[in-house]
């Protein structure tokens, strides 16, 4: 994976992902000039949650539609649009939770946990099933992480069993319907292991 990360982009769409990564590095700059440690620390797990991708090569389009979500998911908490834009929330954790399961089904596809469906006969069903129980998981997971946020850090942080139950429900319906598009996201193209030179997928 590290040869993939160190791979330099190729093409339009791989140079459109990796600039959504140095959006994130400025987002910390300026969440560090203008607001507090804990708004820093939040772009700072963002920008973790960018540079995954770069490591697994994804496909170059799931690479920047994940990063531009983790951006805008960081940015609506620096901004207070959850509380001021009603159900965005909602709509964040249907799209980044979506996401965010994909992702997961590529770190265990390289991992060797899970086949590949380009090299075996993976049913269809099987990819929904397994990314909507990534996504389910990883919904639990920012739940529990806003809990402490809330309890431990900072009791702005909006918590409470409707919004919890609300974001796992919209974020596994998103992981749900990524899954039947799992098999066209997951496929291979800037990893190293099977770069094609010629053109890189969109």
């Amino acid at each position: 994976m590290i040869e993939t990360f160190l791979r330099p982009p190729r093409g339009p769409a791989e140079l459109a992902a990796d600039g959504v990564r140095l959006l994130g590095v400025l987002s910390i700059v300026v969440a560090f000039l203008g607001w507090s440690a804990l708004d820093v620390a939040v772009f700072a797990l963002g920008l973790l949650g960018l540079v995954i991708p770069r490591f697994l090569g994804i496909r170059p389009s799931l690479d920047a539609a994940f990063g531009v979500t983790v951006l805008v998911a960081a940015w609506s908490a620096l901004l207070d649009l959850y509380q001021a834009v009603p159900h965005w929330d909602i709509l964040v954790h249907f799209t980044l939770n979506g996401l965010i399961a994909v992702v997961i089904y590529v770190l265990a596809m390289r991992c060797g946990v899970i086949p590949d469906p380009e090299r075996s006969q993976v049913r269809l069903g099987s990819i929904v099933i397994l990314t909507t129980a990534f996504g389910l998981a990883a919904g639990v997971i920012w739940e529990v992480v806003e809990w402490v946020g809330h309890t431990y850090i900072d009791q702005t942080i909006f918590v409470g069993y409707t919004d919890t139950i609300g974001d796992l429900a919209a974020g596994g319906l998103g992981s749900l319907l990524a899954g039947f598009a799992g098999r066209y996201l997951s496929a291979r193209s800037r990893y190293v292991a099977e770069a094609r030179p010629e053109r890189a997928p969109l």
